[in-house]
């Protein structure tokens, strides 16, 4: 596949936030350790002081492990991170059904290349691309889904667990359903062979995951994690304990999202006084304190302080971060130098620096996923034939038919230097009315808009004439923008793998890995 490079401005789908963070905006440096760049990374590297313990990350993922069989890249990668030279680069992400919408994949494209970018700038250092996954998260009705062909593919099932914790025995109808798309290419067995592998003989959703995930990616020694675990969660524990006594996060957070508000920006998450869940079985709910007592939410579990602290000493994996403290318990037992994340989750990180210093916790570098667009042939010759180039496939559809009818209608359309004209007329009217009688100015003026008004409903109507005798290039247009933007957004917030994969095999994430530049600051236009 070939690559071609936009701005993240022209393509109209990114936050102010994103784009001023991306441009180096002098008021945003509050929020954030390093820039985004070499020498931001290089920095980060120097500054980081890991505190968590490397010998029981290697032996937990050793543990995880243990049935995957892994390739000599990702066992070599796991075992580098004994060595205090070693970093890693980590992004994360939900358990979403069958890998869910074309981001999760750029996710991990952009945190294996920057990894591999890392270790050619510091030949002397190692650097570990990891996807953490968000086992603890309960929002199932978020991820029990994907969309195929327009066709919305679901996984019905009732839990309030932990997703990562959720059996997969409900999910073959799904599967079914899946492969249905799939069909009998080539592509489409190989990834049908992996799903059934995946999620009919994995007991969990976490582990038919890692399965799936491992297999696309294993070549490029993508480690993948499950901090749903108690031995990682014992290095976290004094944090937990401080923070759900004393509120720290809350405090904390609520000033930086202040400051962002104040600035302009949206904020992306909103802090409670206790950002942590209970976690056992087949329940997560919400801490929280009421009557001196810390309660767990809908259930008649409660603790004193003393119980508390004790029940958090003795079970540390029963305290489950919730959005806002997630990324420091990340931070404290990966030697993390660089976060990878979407434009909302660097959004939220940046409301989360004041929490990383309160507790002395390095800040990592924030960096915005690749995101890219696969123009097919078909739709790439259709824009051709249009008169349209690759960029102006991200213009409004409204506006691309405008372009279109002025470029090839023979009639005049515009009223503009009627409207001129006009205008012209009723200045020197106005001058003469004014000689006559001083109010009379007002009048001429409503007459004068009023006219405006009536020539701006004719050019629109002659536009609308104009295009009936355009209809099938209109509804070309119409057509490629559907094929591109599905639900009218970027295509890699809706479209899953499978019909890249279908399509295109292995040489669809190798093109990714090939032409995704993590530091480049471009949008990515895929062409087959």
């Amino acid at each position: 596949m070939q690559a071609k490079y936009i701005s993240y401005q022209e393509t109209g789908s990114f936050s102010k936030l994103v784009l001023d963070y991306i441009n180096n905006e002098e008021q945003l440096k509050a929020f954030y350790s390093y820039r985004p760049d070499m020498e931001g990374l290089a920095k980060a590297i120097e500054e980081r002081n890991f505190l968590g313990n490397r010998a029981t990350l290697v032996k937990v993922l050793q543990d995880q492990y243990q049935h995957l069989q892994p390739n000599k890249s990702v066992t070599k990668n796991i075992e580098l991170l004994s060595l205090d030279n070693t970093f890693t680069v980590t992004t994360g992400h939900q358990l979403n059904l069958f890998t869910g919408p074309l981001y999760f994949i750029y996710k991990i494209v952009t945190t294996i290349n920057l990894a591999i970018e890392l270790k050619m700038a510091h030949p002397d250092k190692n650097f570990v691309p990891v996807y953490w996954m968000a086992t603890e998260d309960h929002d199932f009705d978020e991820i029990n889904h994907v969309s195929v062909d327009e066709k919305n593919i679901s996984w019905i099932q009732q839990t309030n667990g932990a997703t990562g914790r959720l059996s997969t025995k409900t999910v073959e109808a799904a599967v079914t359903a899946y492969k249905g798309y799939l069909g009998i290419s080539k592509n489409g067995k190989r990834i049908a062979k992996l799903v059934e592998q995946a999620y009919l003989q994995h007991d969990n959703l976490a582990d038919a995951t890692r399965f799936l995930v491992n297999n696309l990616f294993e070549k490029y020694g993508l480690v993948i994690v499950n901090a749903d675990d108690a031995q990682l969660k014992k290095q976290f524990a004094n944090i937990i304990t401080e923070d759900i006594i004393k509120h720290n996060s809350a405090k904390n957070i609520d000033n930086s999202s202040k400051n962002l508000e104040d600035l302009g920006y949206k904020t992306q998450v909103n802090g409670r006084d206790i950002n942590f869940f209970y976690l056992i079985d087949n329940l997560r709910e919400r801490l929280i304190f009421e009557k001196g007592k810390y309660v767990v939410n809908h259930t008649d579990i409660s603790f004193t302080e003393s119980e508390l602290r004790t029940e958090i000493d003795s079970h540390p994996e029963r305290f489950s971060p919730n959005v806002v403290m997630r990324p420091m318990y990340q931070e404290v037992i990966l030697p993390n130098i660089a976060y990878i994340g979407g434009g909302a989750e660097v959004a939220y990180w940046m409301q989360l620096k004041d929490n990383f210093d309160f507790y002395n916790v390095d800040f990592p570098v924030l960096l915005l996923r690749n995101s890219a667009i696969l123009i097919d042939k078909r739709s790439a010759q259709n824009l051709y034939n249009l008169g349209f180039s690759l960029e102006d496939i991200f213009l409004p559809v409204e506006e691309l038919k405008n372009i279109w009818v002025k470029r090839n209608t023979t009639v005049q359309l515009s009223l503009a230097d009627e409207t001129r004209a006009i205008n012209s007329i009723f200045d020197q009217i106005k001058l003469n009315a004014y000689k006559i009688d001083k109010t009379l100015s007002v009048s001429t003026d409503t007459a004068k808009q009023k006219t405006n008004h009536l020539l701006a409903n004719l050019e629109k109507k002659l536009f609308r004439a104009e295009k009936r005798k355009h209809e099938t290039a209109l509804v070309q247009i119409d057509n490629v923008k559907k094929r591109l933007f599905p639900n009218g957004t970027l295509q890699e917030r809706i479209l899953n793998i499978a019909p890249m994969y279908v399509n295109y095999g292995e040489d669809f994430l190798s093109s990714c890995i090939e032409n995704f530049e993590p530091l480049g600051g471009d949008f990515t236009v895929l062409l087959p």
